[in-house]
């Protein structure tokens, strides 16, 4: 099981952020996809056609998203925290995904640079910010 942590800017404002992360037409206008997605406390979701499954451990508005993502029956969860930070630049989004099985860690290394974090980015950046 490997861990991985960075840190992405985003020209918007945490509570943007945050919307686009809980909430179901904003995912699906950034992601371009279905999406399921119910924001509490024990909800699931899943994106991109189900490449990303899981339920939300922890809300805690306009600052941080606690997710545990589904790989299958893995001995340890696999819990992804994404924090907002205030920025200059709009917000700081750090992401903490920890136990990612090792012969997953290459593509969600790269899924979240690519799509996620790039689409998310995209969808702020298009309209003239």
């Amino acid at each position: 099981m490997k861990d991985f942590k960075k840190y992405y800017i985003i020209p918007a404002e945490p509570e943007e952020i945050y919307l686009a992360l809980t909430t179901d037409i904003t995912i699906r206008l950034w992601t371009g996809d279905l999406v399921e997605i119910d924001p509490v406390i024990g909800g699931e979701f899943s994106m991109w056609d189900g490449a990303i499954t899981g339920k939300f451990i922890d809300l805690v508005p306009n600052k941080t998203i606690v997710q545990q993502w589904y790989f299958g029956e893995e001995e340890a969860d696999s819990i992804v925290t994404i924090k907002l930070h205030e920025h200059k630049k709009g917000t700081s989004v750090e992401i903490n995904h920890v136990n990612i099985p090792d012969e997953a860690y290459d593509d969600i290394v790269d899924g979240w640079d690519d799509p996620y974090m790039s689409s998310l980015l995209d969808f702020y950046t298009e309209d003239g910010r």
